[in-house]
């Protein structure tokens, strides 16, 4: 789909912040999802750092999210017992980074402690998502999405 071969959470691990975005770029919006998904945090990208920095966020903090297409909603999965919460509205518009379309996560009106969050996604692969966070305008990390692991 993306020109680049198979992309999987090892090789986003591996990949810069340039490159993370140089991907997001390239890749459509894709359809908006429905059902649980699980995440991965992309903090140091391209570090060897990458790879024990989200294996830990995955263990103790943030396990994925689960979407509610029909009524453009999610939740995320958070902590070890997979708790949900931090709710977020779910539509396409154009992403913050290059104008295209993207699938928007947006937290602004829907929860008090990520008013400040806006996600974007696109699809990279086979139920299979890139992720960029921003705080206020400003980019913060990348996160993926698989729903091929439910």
């Amino acid at each position: 789909m993306t020109g680049v071969g198979m992309i999987d959470n090892a090789r986003l691990l591996t990949m810069t912040f340039q490159e993370l975005d140089d991907l997001f770029g390239r890749s459509p919006s894709g359809p908006i999802p429905n059902g649980q998904a699980d995440g991965r945090a992309i903090i140091a990208p391209g570090t060897k750092f990458s790879a024990e920095i989200a294996s830990l966020i995955n263990i103790f903090a943030w396990k994925g999210k689960e979407f509610d297409a029909a009524h453009g909603t999610l939740t995320n999965r958070l902590l070890m017992i997979g708790l949900n919460a931090i709710v977020a509205q779910v539509y396409k518009e154009p992403s913050w980074f290059d104008q295209k379309e993207c699938i928007v996560l947006d937290y602004s009106k829907t929860s008090l402690v990520a008013h400040w969050i806006r996600d974007e996604i696109r699809l990279i692969g086979p139920d299979f998502y890139l992720g960029r966070v921003y705080w206020d305008k400003k980019a913060l990390i990348h996160f993926s999405l698989d729903f091929a692991a439910q």
